[in-house]
């Protein structure tokens, strides 16, 4: 069994609300139709995959993936004011919902939340896991500059907690976005930098060791972290303020963290293989976006030197404990 659980879907709904109401974002049509999805630094042309379900699930039977995890990208709700956030995040759980149930187990989904009220963000996400279905939801590596560490966020990691839900971190447009409008370099470089701070924050702060029920995912095998945790581990030995919330070194909680393969080179995943484990490991493509490939995922995996058995479990078998998705 395939599951893919990091890739990105619009639902034609949100992007219809995109263009017909007072959004900060700005959606223009390219010339092939597509609309394209500006924010700072970035954009994302909506091909038919992000936005045709029934397409969509012809390109995985094709391609021999049985379960994508599907959730909503960038720029995210979080960037409306806060009681446009909470309509929009609910009409695309909902469209989620649907899907779910008119297509699965060919789609499972991850709601999206209107981070930039957390009140709200506990409310919706009770709703997605407790009505809807869904095994969590998928934060942003900040909220509008805010880091995910920030104590206003703790009751929805409480109530995160008490569902056992799962929380994928995304990248979105890191905090020092101006210097990385040129060449890509925010979602090449930026992204990945983001993660790190998000995950390595959340850690020194003591969120995974107050909330040890959370299943937390990390987007692009981590960012950084599986190259870097090494380097935590010696911040935590050398300066006082690192040990003030955390017992043991942060390497500890990363190794439960688990990672999307979201990384095509061999190499890296191999080496984040051995730093968390291949139980850590969760197949993922980027699906549709143009930088990513259902192709190069089963390729890199395949070119890693995993035997046949551990092969398994990343392609699907940890994702299914992990999300609780069934063939």
């Amino acid at each position: 069994m395939i599951i893919d659980v990091h890739n990105h879907f619009y639902p034609p709904e949100y992007l219809d609300a995109l263009r017909n109401e007072d959004s900060v974002v700005r959606v223009t049509i390219d010339s092939e139709g597509n609309p394209c999805v500006h924010y700072p630094g970035d954009y994302n042309v909506a091909v038919r995959g992000h936005r045709d379900i029934a397409y969509r699930a012809d390109v995985l039977a094709r391609d021999g993936v049985d379960t994508q995890i599907i959730s909503l990208t960038t720029p995210g709700t979080h960037v409306e004011e806060p009681r446009r956030a909470v309509r929009l995040a609910r009409l695309v759980n909902d469209a989620f919902a649907t899907i779910v149930r008119e297509r699965g187990p060919r789609f499972a989904a991850l709601a999206t939340l209107p981070l930039c009220d957390p009140s709200a963000s506990v409310a919706e996400l009770r709703r997605a896991v407790e009505e809807l279905g869904f095994p969590g939801a998928m934060l942003f590596s900040n909220v509008n500059g805010i880091a995910l560490a920030d104590t206003r966020f703790e009751p929805l990691y409480a109530e995160a907690n008490r569902l056992g839900a799962v929380l994928h971190i995304h990248p979105t447009s890191p905090v020092g976005v101006e210097a990385m409008t040129e060449y890509w370099l925010m979602p090449l470089c930026g992204f990945l930098f983001d993660t790190t701070l998000a995950a390595a924050k959340l850690v020194f702060t003591g969120v995974p060791e107050r909330y040890p029920k959370i299943r937390w995912v990390l987007s692009h095998l981590g960012g950084t972290i599986p190259y870097l945790a090494e380097r935590l581990d010696r911040g935590w030995r050398a300066f006082a303020e690192c040990r003030e919330h955390i017992g043991r070194p942060p390497s500890e909680y990363l190794r439960n963290f688990f990672f999307d393969t979201v990384n095509f080179d061999p190499r890296a995943l191999r080496f984040a293989a051995d730093f968390a484990g291949v139980s850590q490991l969760l197949g993922g493509s980027d699906y549709p976006h143009a930088i990513g490939s259902i192709a190069l995922m089963k390729e890199s995996i395949a070119a890693a030197g995993f035997s046949p058995a551990e092969r398994t479990q990343i392609h699907g078998e940890n994702a299914a404990r992990v999300y609780s998705v069934t063939g």
